[in-house]
């Protein structure tokens, strides 16, 4: 479950569009040099725990003889939750700098289990092709797809949807997008909630917008995540609330550097 909890931050909100060079955006939010730092805690029988870290990180590279964006996250327990559940993850991904996915990898290291994702995007005749590898202690699977529409990565949707303008959003509205998970394309459902103002532990209160992933069990609506982001230009994800069979779970945005824009959503 803390797997879960650590990749789902950065799935936030985006809109289905179709491919070839409708998948990129205008990044207005992200800039080389941001990291954000994360708190990870579980509620255990009414108390809450501290369970780990996550820090994400964007920086340029130069792939395939261009210059290209690459988003780096890790997350990990720390040594109390390690007696009962280890996890070391590190996921990666390049994209253009108008953010069109090029490529993603993910290697887990969970318990008794060590995967790698690996995940190469390219585009030809209007479509979106995704080439997939999942290697499970050993053994790899394959999986080749085309796409009519867009298909993004856990990273890569996070950078697309951090430009997007939600002002003309209402609670409500659904939003749509295709992802690729390593072994196949998940078709996912945001809902928009409104607007809330967070208050952090250390006191600091943000104005938000406030997201839900969902699942469909026999048509009926099962929350998943809720998520919280700041209602200004870096669209930073400060909070998210993750509900589990056993209880709840939270991560808390803890540092903030490089941010591009200032941090107008802070309430004085």
């Amino acid at each position: 479950m803390i797997k879960r909890l650590c990749l789902c931050i950065f799935l936030l909100f985006t809109i289905g569009i179709c491919a070839n060079a409708q998948c990129g955006a205008v990044n207005d939010a992200i800039k080389p040099g941001e990291e954000l730092s994360y708190e990870l805690k579980f509620n255990w029988k009414f108390i809450w725990i501290n369970a780990g870290w996550a820090k994400m990180t964007v920086d340029t590279v130069t792939y395939d003889g261009k210059q290209c964006l690459k988003t780096d996250l890790e997350s990990f327990t720390n040594r109390k939750i390690d007696m009962f559940f280890r996890m070391r993850d590190t996921l990666t991904c390049l994209t253009t700098e108008d953010l069109v996915p090029l490529y993603f990898r993910k290697g887990a290291a969970e318990g008794k289990r060590y995967s790698v994702d690996d995940v190469k995007f390219s585009y030809r005749n209007g479509k979106c092709i995704v080439d997939q590898y999942r290697t499970v202690n050993g053994n790899m699977r394959k999986n080749y797809q085309e796409s009519a529409v867009c298909v993004y990565d856990m990273l890569s949707i996070l950078l697309q949807a951090r430009s997007y303008d939600a002002t003309d959003y209402s609670p409500g509205d659904k939003i749509l997008f295709s992802m690729a998970t390593g072994k196949d394309i998940d078709k996912q459902t945001l809902i928009y909630r409104g607007k809330e103002v967070y208050k952090a532990e250390n006191g600091m209160k943000f104005r938000c917008l406030v997201f839900s992933l969902v699942e469909y069990d026999k048509g009926k609506e099962k929350e998943v995540i809720t998520f919280y982001v700041t209602d200004d230009r870096n669209h930073l994800p400060v909070r998210l609330d993750m509900y589990l069979n056993f209880g709840s779970a939270k991560a808390f945005l803890t540092e903030i550097k490089g941010n591009r824009h200032p941090l107008d959503s802070l309430v004085e």
